[in-house]
């Protein structure tokens, strides 16, 4: 009778302890809610349903259940996205988190990693220690990486060269102590750059015969033709070729007017304009006094014929013979 009452006691304390226990699990729990942000109750967040023990037990659609671990315990949390180091697969039941290989720090599914952890490098989505023939480790990207050629400071892959070390000069991603034929270097840029040649263009006529800025005076001179620079070189481009040509040239001599003579001879020749000018002034002038005179004798003509016309009317009114019967009185 006293061991039954012994067990009994005992019962009720262990419930007691485990029921105080529970209590402070679940405030814990709450507590762990507030910080991290999970909401409180099924009514917030993406939860559908969920106990206060153990947060969320299954999540709205489109929701990640993802568990947190909290101690020896786990909690239910509905996520949009999985966190780091999860990757998220779907099911017509529930939608969980799921974590990826150990040596993965983030990963696309559980046979692809996209990021590696510390000391393992990615290749082809796998994380290893070692990197296959011709790549080598790259410890800031944890990815194995081309092998440049000794020449590049960076390289696409083996045969791409980005970037080439000091005093080369870089060509269709490969490094040249020399640029190639038709190419010169760039020391601004470290590139071989295309060479650009000297374009002219085509001949000008032949000059009058000339000498000394002159053209009378002498019997042998020089002609001269120009062409202009259409295409200016670069510095290693084709120089252009000459743009002047001179030749020997033979005239006629003839002197060359005095310095007086030549202005004796301009006065003369505008005292001639002048004159001509003022003959053909007065010439205009003196038929148009022709004309008036013509237009004047017209005028008088044609008055006197009308004069003559009337005196004949008027003369034959006066002769009219005077009828018989025009004195007789009634």
């Amino acid at each position: 009778m006293q061991l039954q009452l012994i067990s009994f006691v005992l019962i009720i304390l262990h419930c007691m302890d485990y029921t105080g226990c529970q209590q402070h699990s679940s405030s814990r729990h709450r507590q762990h809610k507030q910080i991290s942000g999970v909401s409180s109750g099924c009514q917030q967040g993406g939860c559908l349903t969920c106990s206060d023990y153990n947060g969320c037990l299954s999540c709205k659609p489109r929701f990640f259940m993802h568990l947190e671990r909290i101690g020896m315990k786990q909690i239910g949390v509905c996520m949009t996205s999985c966190p780091l180091g999860f990757y998220g697969t779907r099911s017509p039941e529930r939608n969980t988190c799921t974590k990826c290989r150990s040596e993965c720090d983030s990963c696309f599914n559980k046979n692809f990693c996209t990021r590696c952890r510390a000391g393992f490098y990615l290749h082809l989505g796998k994380c290893q220690e070692s990197c296959p023939e011709g790549l080598v480790r790259s410890d800031t990207q944890r990815e194995c990486v081309p092998k440049c050629p000794a020449e590049c400071e960076s390289c696409v892959n083996s045969d791409t060269c980005m970037r080439c070390r000091p005093g080369l000069y870089q060509l269709s991603g490969g490094c040249h102590h020399v640029c190639p034929e038709d190419y010169e270097p760039n020391d601004k840029l470290m590139e071989c750059t295309p060479q650009v040649h000297c374009e002219v263009g085509e001949w000008s006529e032949w000059s009058p015969c000339s000498r000394s800025g002159r053209t009378c005076g002498f019997k042998r001179g020089q002609e001269t033709r120009t062409r202009q620079v259409l295409q200016y070189p670069s510095p290693f481009g084709q120089p252009c070729p000459e743009i002047s040509e001179i030749k020997e040239c033979l005239v006629k001599r003839r002197k060359c007017p005095e310095p007086g003579e030549r202005g004796t001879e301009r006065r003369e020749r505008r005292n001639r304009n002048n004159r001509k000018d003022k003959e053909n002034q007065e010439g205009r002038r003196e038929r148009k006094r022709e004309r008036e005179r013509e237009r004047d004798t017209g005028e008088r003509e044609d008055s006197d014929n009308r004069n003559k016309t009337e005196h004949r009317h008027r003369r034959g009114h006066d002769t009219e013979p005077v009828s018989p019967d025009a004195g007789l009185v009634q």
